[in-house]
């Protein structure tokens, strides 16, 4: 007997994900974080208000990483440094990567994982638009922060406005700070890199990437505690969201296919069949010859006209 694949465990060739439908719609999805970015700006002083508001809460809370974190990053450039590496490039790298590993090793988590990723981005998006907020960084100086990224400016391709590169900061939205989505992301890496690395590497990495992403937003004074916070909680929802969020793609798409369907079968139609004696072809296919049976008295067996006829002459009329 022919063996059969366990189910959900390898996509089967007709399954698996296209390269060219995946690419334009994660690049339709970074142009949307993009322009959300840019677009909800928002007024700059209900952004200092909720950053401040923030404060307060984390007083109450008796929640204080941002402050020694911040100060350590700023006298130790060895420290400091990096962090502003890691804070300016690598949301941008290894997320890509990790969807590229699971596009070709980890097919069968591909589609889950980017309807995951997409979601609890859009959510993003609706906190950068409801609640622009001033990350600590961009505080008058009476409030005891630092902003790693101008101090180090001469290190890195950023200038002293914002983590774009030099003379683009004016490009960026800098109010968009909660959620964290540089948290956000990191726990997206890790939990796919828990779920599907099969090495201890692997392992490691799924809880090293987001720990110290967390620590370095907040180092930097990009964000605060409650933002990074609010980032894993924004995954968290996404998460719970996407099998809706994939039953309601599904149906979408059987729609649009059974909409276009009547299209198509108009398109593909040819000529009309041609039906000869109970045979039927299409227009222009040819029709093998009928062998016309004819009882032959003398051997007793059918012959055809054909074969009767070969080297006989016509009867005289």
């Amino acid at each position: 007997m022919p063996q059969t694949e366990a189910p959900g465990t390898v996509a089967s060739p007709r399954t698996r994900p296209r390269w060219w439908t995946e690419l334009p719609l994660i690049l339709l999805v970074y142009g949307c974080y993009t322009a959300g970015r840019l677009l909800a700006r928002g007024d700059v002083s209900s952004a200092v208000d909720h950053g401040l508001a923030i404060l307060r809460v984390e007083k109450v809370l008796y929640l204080n990483a941002e402050h020694p974190l911040n100060r350590l990053f700023t006298a130790e450039p060895w420290i400091g440094v990096p962090a502003d590496f890691w804070y300016a490039s690598l949301h941008y790298l290894v997320t890509p990567a990790i969807l590229v590993w699971l596009f070709r090793a980890r097919s069968e988590h591909y589609r889950a994982a980017r309807t995951w990723l997409m979601t609890s981005t859009f959510i993003g998006l609706i906190g950068f638009t409801l609640l622009p907020t001033c990350p600590p960084r961009l505080l008058s100086p009476a409030h005891g922060f630092v902003d790693t990224m101008a101090h180090y400016s001469a290190y890195g391709w950023w200038g002293g406005e914002a983590s774009a590169p030099r003379g683009m900061g004016g490009m960026t939205n800098q109010y968009a700070a909660m959620p964290s989505l540089h948290v956000g992301w990191a726990l997206f890496c890790g939990v796919m890199l828990w779920r599907c690395g099969r090495t201890r590497w692997a392992k490691a990495a799924a809880i090293g990437y987001p720990l110290l992403t967390a620590i370095v937003v907040m180092g930097t004074a990009n964000h605060y505690f409650l933002d990074a916070a609010a980032g894993v909680a924004v995954m968290g929802v996404g998460l719970l969201l996407t099998p809706y969020v994939t039953r309601g793609a599904t149906a979408l798409r059987l729609r649009l296919v059974a909409w276009a369907a009547p299209f198509r079968t108009a398109g593909n139609s040819g000529p009309s069949p041609i039906v000869s004696d109970g045979c039927q072809t299409s227009a222009g296919e040819r029709i093998p010859r009928q062998r016309e049976s004819r009882l032959d008295p003398a051997a007793g067996t059918d012959a055809s006209p054909s074969e009767a006829g070969d080297g006989a002459a016509a009867p005289a009329r």
